[in-house]
């Protein structure tokens, strides 16, 4: 699938989709929970549903509809299933590897080629620490097979994706030992916040010094609960940074800014840039216009660098976005392939190995790549909105990843984007 991008003004509002972070969370808590657990407004993705696969790998009883019931497996000896296929998701690709970790029975963990070349070695050493089976895997990547079970004891994680910390908090509270957890190059923090925020919704509450260093006591139990899933700021930075670039009104709604999602940073980021944002219990009205280029550390918001490099375009002056250095572990490479795309879109754009350098520029719509990656199509086809010409962005199908209803959403607000069928 193809999208195609036309110079727009936008105007209207938009209801931003659920979190991807909190819905996987609550699957994997919901999963391991005693008793049936009700996620209300959960987001329906292709990312969410590998979720939802893995659960009933792992035992649990999953109904889908408008809200998700599932029963979970607390007190289960072993898993219902012995392969675990993750799709393109990373972050159920980790958690649901931990979880898989407290039992006797092997598990195999596979994916699609993207998560073939995603590390997990952080993850795997610091269970084979604890006393976990690692078996069958290259260079630490999948496939490969788990058998634990956690045995409790001290260990060691690499934070280069947060992932592997949030992992490690959720499985190790309900394992029978107690565990020690030393993390060291922590990035994404504010994602860690938010499993430890989980963690207390059930009393569990480690004892920590800082993020860097925890102890977590097992043998605890994850009860039944009911939860609304918050709108996700990672989403709404696309039709965000399209009503900056493109100089429209369009109010964002949806969204908690209590949360600890970390991209809600980009409505700041954009602000410090010199765009007006209004907030009301409504929602925040956003208003493009004139912008200033700053220097940005975006080391909390990962997900946002590509759509932040487009917002760079069209800004005054000098944007750097710095200290960044996971973004080329995500889906792609996504510093290397943002600043390959919109250099073919004519931008002045300057890689370097933890960020990117760009410099005012006029964009010229022409053919790019997505690499498969749901944040490259999007800030892509965002990007085409401000460009002169037609951009067309391939593998657009990889919206379907975290926000199926991109295009729709986006039309809805008067961009010109279309959806074509490959040929």
């Amino acid at each position: 699938m193809k999208i195609t991008s036309r110079r727009s003004s936008l105007v209207g509002s938009i209801l931003i989709p659920a979190s991807k972070s909190h819905t996987i969370r609550a699957v994997a808590f919901a999963t391991m929970a005693d008793g049936i657990s009700v996620l209300k407004n959960p987001l329906m993705s292709d990312d969410a549903r590998s979720a939802l696969a893995a659960a009933r790998v792992m035992g649990a009883v999953v109904n889908e509809d408008s809200d998700w019931t599932i029963e979970g497996i607390s007190g289960r000896v072993e898993p219902a299933g012995s392969y675990i296929d993750v799709g393109n998701s990373g972050t159920s690709l980790r958690i649901f590897t931990a979880l898989s970790a407290l039992f006797n029975q092997a598990v195999k963990f596979d994916g699609d080629d993207s998560i073939r070349q995603r590390p997990m070695m952080p993850l795997l050493s610091a269970l084979e620490t604890l006393g976990v089976k690692i078996v069958e895997t290259t260079s630490g990547k999948c496939p490969f097979i788990v058998q634990g079970p956690i045995k409790g004891g001290s260990t060691r994680v690499n934070g280069i994706s947060s992932q592997f910390l949030t992992a490690l908090l959720i499985a190790c509270p309900i394992a029978e030992g107690d565990t020690e957890i030393f993390v060291d190059n922590l990035n994404e923090r504010p994602y860690v916040e938010m499993t430890l925020a989980w963690l207390k919704k059930f009393n569990i509450e480690p004892e920590r010094q800082g993020l860097e260093h925890f102890f977590i006591k097992g043998g605890h139990k994850y009860n039944a609960f009911e939860m609304a899933i918050p709108g996700d700021f990672s989403s709404a930075a696309f039709p965000l940074c399209a009503a900056s670039i493109t100089g429209s009104s369009v109010l964002i709604r949806g969204l908690d800014f209590s949360d600890h999602q970390g991209d809600k940073e980009v409505f700041s980021f954009l602000s410090k840039m010199g765009i007006d944002m209004k907030h009301s219990a409504e929602g925040v009205l956003v208003k493009g216009g004139k912008m200033k280029g700053i220097d940005i550390d975006m080391n909390n918001t990962p997900d946002a660098l590509p759509a932040m490099a487009v917002a760079g375009c069209m800004a005054e002056g000098t944007t750097r976005l710095l200290n960044v250095p996971q973004a080329r572990l995500k889906e792609c490479d996504r510093i290397a392939a943002t600043a390959a795309e919109l250099k073919k879109m004519g931008a002045d754009i300057e890689e370097l190995e933890d960020g990117l350098v760009i410099r005012q520029s006029r964009l010229k719509g022409t053919n790019v790549h997505g690499y498969n990656d749901h944040r490259m199509v999007m800030a892509l086809a965002v990007a085409g909105l401000s460009a002169d010409g037609e951009t067309v962005v391939d593998t657009a199908n990889a919206v379907g990843v975290t926000y199926p209803g991109f295009v729709k959403d986006m039309q809805s607000l008067g961009a010109e984007l279309t959806i074509t069928e490959n040929d």
